[in-house]
């Protein structure tokens, strides 16, 4: 019940705090699909925010990916992490061969559940999508059946950047685009490249339907 309770909370206030409005641009919500959903990463909401975005019955079987250094740093994190979110925790100071993030990530999908990942491996402070990470192609190399969904988040940066602590009540967006899929023999760097440019493709999408907002407004 305590469970249950704080998971509607929690998404309520996610939801409240950002004040989200959800894009489905080249694809629809899909429970049944085993799916990556990778996303540009500049606040510490960013996770909970397209986690609470999620249909109840994708949300259900969607987890977040997340430091476990971060989430295990308190009580209340931990409570969050293990009993609300179902955080799939991963250790960023102890990698090796026997402790590979990769197989944890895998074990803990198993054939059901998705995952939200972002693939920068760090927030950004100035707004930019930085270089993807090696993670995700090996992550999809393993399992290349995976459907891979770039999601965009737009102006989450202000309601929580990097350094601050409380969250500052604004709204921003989130654009789920069409999906993608590991190519047979891709190499490293080639998948990477178009895994951000899908990301990228979303800010120029939400750029532009910006612009035509604020075009129409002026005129009116």
């Amino acid at each position: 019940m305590i469970t249950w309770l704080a998971r509607n909370i929690l998404i309520l206030l996610a939801k409240l705090v950002s004040g989200v409005s959800v894009r489905w641009v080249g694809c629809r919500p899909d429970g049944d699909c085993q799916r990556v959903y990778f996303a540009n990463h500049t606040s510490h909401l960013d996770g909970i925010v397209i986690w609470a975005a999620l249909p109840h019955d994708v949300r259900s079987k969607t987890r977040l990916v997340a430091a476990q250094d971060y989430w295990l740093g308190g009580p209340v994190r931990r409570f969050l992490a293990l009993r609300v979110l179902n955080v799939i925790l991963v250790d960023r100071e102890n990698v090796s061969k026997r402790n590979n993030p990769l197989y944890r990530m895998l074990d803990e999908m198993g054939d059901r559940y998705s995952i939200i990942i972002f693939p920068e491996g760090g927030r950004s402070t100035t707004g930019v999508v930085e270089e993807f990470k090696s993670g995700v192609f090996y992550l999809v190399k393993k399992k290349p059946e995976l459907e891979l969904i770039p999601v965009y988040l737009d102006n989450m940066n202000r309601i929580l950047p990097k350094g601050v602590l409380l969250p500052v009540p604004l709204l921003s967006r989130a654009f789920f685009g069409s999906p993608i899929w590991y190519e047979r023999n891709e190499n490293k760097e080639a998948f990477l490249e178009r895994a951000r440019n899908s990301v990228l493709d979303l800010k120029k999408f939400s750029d532009n339907k910006e612009n035509r907002e604020d075009n129409s407004e002026t005129k009116e």
